[in-house]
């Protein structure tokens, strides 16, 4: 299905400030770099790749990708069999960044994906954006394994429908803990990827801890779990955005829960247990040095570099006075997102298929 998608406006759920003062960004890389390495699939070999019944890429598509304010001009499509399996496509070619959201996040999630598609699409490369079981309030009662599935389901589809050649995770927020427990997993499809980047990879425990009913909550769920009952919803005031499981509410706010994986107080031992494998695959970390949602006792400097060293040597990025969302810095967050994307990288890449 051809169409423009659009919005009245941009629905970053999670800050939306505005600032026109100039930005440093440092950048600092001790990973090999690899965009030259995406080579042609020939003789694949991999569960997830059934058959290739699509035109090669690259085709034009009718117009530019972005038409104006919130608009977008591209491919809709169903990913998997659920209803709420949907996903957006910009251009038409062979590799794809696909984006992934937040809590409570779905299409148009943060301000910097509209110049994103448009300077992924001048270097021939696809922006995907899509929806899983979790995406806005539904990630009270999904999980990571969840989205790790449906994330799973999209590469295949890339691969099977649109001949895909190698795709790129930008995860957002707590897209970020998709990531991870994604590539973690060792997935069938997980070696069609070739890059990740984490955007504003931080801790939802840290946060949620600032919160004053987040201790008793806690308390509750651990309970709830033990005696079985982890599937059931929590009170309201547990979150008031979204209905949330006890097992979720847990996995979100609890030492060493499934999701606690960028918290500041995680020895060195604790993150590289957490990110360790991420160091198999080229990684870029994007911070924001002005996230509303890291506490003020939380030294980001000192973090970020501890992020970097777990995951075996990724791309620090900095982004000075950054919010987390980095809607007030969309210029420098392109900037970095499209320098980790062209980089040459080394030769003789095997093929992912063989």
């Amino acid at each position: 299905m051809n169409l423009s998608l659009s919005s009245s406006a941009s629905s970053s759920s999670l800050a939306s400030n505005s600032s026109s003062s100039s930005s440093t960004i440092a950048t600092t890389s001790s990973s090999t770099s690899w965009f030259s390495g995406i080579r042609g699939r020939l003789n694949r070999s991999a569960s997830c790749k059934v058959t290739s019944n699509s035109a090669s890429g690259g085709q034009d598509m009718g117009g530019p990708v972005v038409m104006g304010k919130n608009q977008f001009r591209g491919v809709l499509f169903k990913y998997g069999p659920k209803p709420v399996q949907v996903a957006f496509k910009t251009g038409d070619y062979q590799q794809q960044v696909i984006f992934i959201g937040g809590l409570t996040d779905g299409f148009f999630a943060t301000e910097y994906l509209e110049p994103l598609a448009i300077a992924l699409d001048k270097e021939r490369w696809s922006l995907v954006q899509f929806l899983m079981t979790s995406s806005y309030t539904g990630y009270g009662t999904s999980s990571l394994q969840q989205d790790a599935m449906e994330i799973d389901q999209l590469i295949s589809y890339l691969i099977n429908k649109d001949n895909s050649e190698g795709v790129v995770l930008l995860g957002h927020s707590t897209g970020c803990q998709d990531i991870v427990h994604y590539m973690h997993a060792n997935a069938a499809c997980s070696r069609a990827v070739r890059a990740a980047i984490f955007q504003a990879p931080v801790s939802d425990r840290e946060y949620r801890a600032t919160l004053p009913e987040t201790a008793a909550m806690i308390d509750l769920a651990s309970s709830m779990i033990r005696e079985g009952r982890g599937s059931e919803l929590m009170p309201r005031e547990a979150d008031p955005c979204s209905p949330i499981t006890a097992q979720r509410y847990h996995s979100l706010c609890a030492y060493m829960g499934d999701d606690d994986m960028f918290s500041s107080d995680l020895s060195d031992d604790q993150l590289k247990q957490r990110l360790g494998h991420m160091a198999n695959t080229p990684c870029q970390v994007i911070f924001s040095m002005a996230d509303e949602y890291v506490p003020e006792y939380v030294d980001k400097k000192a973090l970020v570099e501890r992020l970097c060293r777990a995951m075996g040597g990724a791309e620090n990025v900095e982004i000075e006075h950054g919010i987390h969302s980095l809607s007030n810095r969309v210029k420098e967050a392109v900037q970095a997102i499209i320098d980790f994307v062209k980089r040459e990288g080394p030769k003789g890449w095997d093929d992912p298929w063989n």
